[in-house]
């Protein structure tokens, strides 16, 4: 039998969290490489309620069972019935959905569903279909409308537009031939919050579209070995320093058949950002952020002229803005908006008349607001981390300020609420819980329990997952997770394997099952490993202050938090100091290949994977933000560059790259490979043949096994 256990919370949001298994009465299964590997989200994922939809202006609710059927129920019934399948969907609409792919509701009877190439809009209720449209195969980054029932999409650089289902030929946008001239594809290397380039008017009737003029910037070839000879594609790469995307945004009305442009206020580099519509549909309103990316101003332009009309808001800072979330507008009847902001140090929440007059600061924690969910009744919800940056928990905000907390038991929530805001489902984990799901009245009392998931891995061998704290060297708090061995003997010495990622917009430690953790770490302790992870400075979900202490630095400060988890790991009587490796990717790859460098003889082994390993050779969007440009910042550049430092490595080390990388592309492995050749040292380096910057699917393993092995040969 598996038992867990988790030790009580200290005060506020520095807790220690156990998970503790004992008690082994029975035989039990060991857990394979590849299974850790490829089946954690899948044999091993804990049940849960999928797709989660409120039927509008109801108390009733769908979710999917087996991806295939349509299951529906309401607050108060114990059980749950069918209310279509996906092969009786096929059936009306002709066609073979593997699933009930982009599902929504659109009124209390019909749902759209669909896969990017097909979209369907079905009658529930009369079991009938009430629209379908289907796009060439070329088509690209679809977006469908529930209110107009149109559908906007790329070919080849260019927009087009269904609309209403109709037949015939679609509306042609834009019609450039330039390659350089990309429309209605996501800008700026999705920084910024950016996900996609369609933006629907909240009617459907006006379409924005982002458009990139890339003619100035310079091309990377990546090798595409499955034709003979092998044959380069170029892709469009600008790198810190050099010349830019020129953005604009295009708006096309569906009644006037006019398009009209909008070109960024300052200089034609600038970033076009967070783009969305008032409730009206009469306007636009875009986040602008200067190329230096310390200065941001909120614009509003005319949707049907494309004439800027005024500036609601800027902000400026020394190191950067970033803005991510668009503009907010709870009341559909009106103007006046949310803004997310961490002026004051943490993303909060302020409310905003047209005119750019603030109405009322909403919230002032001193904890991070991730995301608005939805506005209803007067009160806007949003999902936070609380007191603990570990969780993701839910609040509401009246239009006063009045601040409650919905969600009530600590870890990583997901809610759905009812549209007449009297329910809300919330499905939930936490390191000691896989996963419960239960449907709440909008004041917190549990009216309908739907799920406890049970642990899918009871009968495996896992050892103990531990959070804990430590302190950096300027008093910071810094969480680190543990992981020990099923029979783990606090006599023995134990080598420990050190996970390391350590850059902006991520956290490796959450208060979710696994505790945020790749089940491969759980494979690698019953091996017997001690595997270890620090959020250092610099690290997501704390605030701009610990964030932004890497500014024009990248590494310092990370270096020296993860030298203090391993001064800690040091102090422990059941590690093994000479016997420390250290793995990681993308900036953990650099973090891996730094940590090594300036620090040689303090890890047996590094397996870096693609790193970033000189920061000239990176995105501007993203290298420009933290490390400014190359001329502004010589000595950063300088001093983060691993190529300076090569000439130091002691340790054995693994360098992998995917060959078509368009992230962190293969010139900085195959520059500090050089470097290495120049200085007569030798290391490893394994590259994954057509694998861009992860490597995925069943390949997967083999790279598991390859940097595993890698370490616990190097690091007997």
């Amino acid at each position: 039998m598996l038992k867990i256990e988790q030790i009580k919370h200290m005060k506020k949001s520095i807790f220690f969290l156990f998970l503790i298994f004992s008690g082994i009465t029975v035989a039990q299964k060991e857990l394979t490489l590849a299974e850790s590997v490829m089946e954690q989200y899948r044999k091993f994922y804990p049940e849960r309620p999928l797709l989660v939809k409120w039927i509008p202006n109801s108390t009733e609710y769908t979710f999917l069972q087996n991806y295939t059927t349509l299951m529906k129920s309401n607050v108060k019934a114990k059980s749950d019935s069918e209310l279509m399948t996906i092969a009786e969907v096929n059936a009306l609409a002709n066609t073979n959905f593997a699933w009930f792919s982009g599902f929504e509701w659109i009124n209390g009877n019909e749902f759209s569903i669909n896969n990017g190439k097909e979209f369907a809009v079905v009658n529930a209720t009369k079991k009938t279909l009430s629209y379908k449209l289907k796009l060439e195969d070329k088509a690209e980054n679809a977006l469908f409308n529930n209110s107009s029932k149109s559908v906007a999409y790329t070919v080849e650089n260019n927009v087009y537009i269904m609309q209403d289902g109709k037949t015939g030929s679609p509306i042609s946008v834009t019609t450039n031939t330039d390659k350089n001239i990309v429309s209605g594809a996501a800008i700026a290397r999705s920084e910024f919050g950016i996900s996609g380039g369609l933006f629907w008017s909240p009617s459907g009737t006006v379409l924005a579209f982002y458009q990139k003029d890339e003619t100035a910037v310079h091309e990377y070839p990546l090798l595409d070995i499955n034709e003979t000879p092998g044959k380069l594609k170029a892709i469009k790469y600008p790198m810190t320093g050099q010349k830019s995307e020129k953005p604009r945004l295009g708006i096309y009305n569906l009644e006037t058949k006019n398009v009209v442009y909008i070109s960024p206020k300052g200089a034609s580099d600038d970033y076009l950002t967070n783009v969305t519509f008032t409730p009206d549909n009469n306007f636009v309103v875009i986040a602008e952020v200067n190329r230096d990316q310390n200065h941001m101003w909120l614009n509003v332009y005319d949707a049907a002229t494309g004439k800027f009309v005024k500036t609601l808001l800027e902000e400026t800072s020394d190191k950067w803005v970033e803005p991510e979330h668009a503009a907010f507008f709870p009341d559909p009847k009106s103007t006046n908006f949310v803004w997310i902001s961490e002026r004051d140090g943490f993303n909060n929440l302020y409310y905003y008349d047209f005119s750019g007059k603030l109405i009322k600061q909403l919230t002032a924690n001193k904890f991070v607001v991730k995301n608005i969910l939805t506005a209803q009744n007067g009160k806007i919800y949003f999902s936070a981390t609380g007191e603990s940056p570990l969780n993701t928990m839910v609040y509401s905000v009246d239009m006063k300020g009045k601040q409650t907390l919905i969600t009530k038991t600590e870890g990583t929530h997901e809610v759905e609420f009812s549209s007449d805001d009297k329910f809300f489902y919330d499905g939930y984990s936490n390191i000691t819980t896989p996963f419960q799901a239960d449907i709440f009245t909008i004041s917190g009392k549990k009216t309908k329990h739907l799920l406890t998931a049970e642990n899918k891995l009871a009968d495996y061998k896992i050892g103990a997952t531990e959070i804990s704290t430590i302190k950096a060297n300027d008093g910071t708090t810094l969480y680190t997770r543990l992981i020990k061995p099923s029979d783990f003997d606090s006599t023995k010495k134990y080598p420990v394997f050190i996970y390391v990622y350590g850059g902006p917009h991520a956290q490796m430690i959450t208060n979710s099952w696994y505790a945020g953790a790749n089940l491969w770490m759980n494979w690698l302790a019953e091996q017997g490993y001690l595997v270890y992870t620090v959020d250092n400075r610099g690290s997501a979900e704390r605030g701009f202050a610990f964030e932004s202490q890497i500014h024009r630095q990248l590494g310092k400060v990370e270096m020296e938090d993860q030298m203090t988890g391993v001064e800690y790991l040091k102090s422990l009587p059941y590690v093994d100091g000479n016997r420390l490796a250290v793995h990681g990717w993308s900036y953990g790859g650099f973090m891996t290949t730094s940590l090594l460098l300036h620090h040689p003889g303090v890890f047996n082994a590094g397996v870096a994977g693609g790193p970033v390993t000189d920061w000239k050779f990176y995105e501007i969007m993203y290298g420009e933000r933290y490390m400014d440009r190359p001329e502004q910042n010589e000595e950063g550049y300088k001093q983060t560059s691993l190529l300076n430092h090569a000439q130091n490595l002691k340790d054995e080390l693994l360098l992998i790259h995917g060959t078509v990388d368009d992230v962190v592309v293969m010139q900085h492995n195959f520059a500090l490979v050089k470097k290495f050749i120049d200085h007569g040292i030798q290391m490893d380096f394994f590259p994954y043949p057509m694998h861009p910057h992860n490597v995925r699917g069943k390949d997967r393993v083999h790279l598991m096994e390859k940097v595993l092995k890698f370490v616990m040969e190097k690091n007997k």
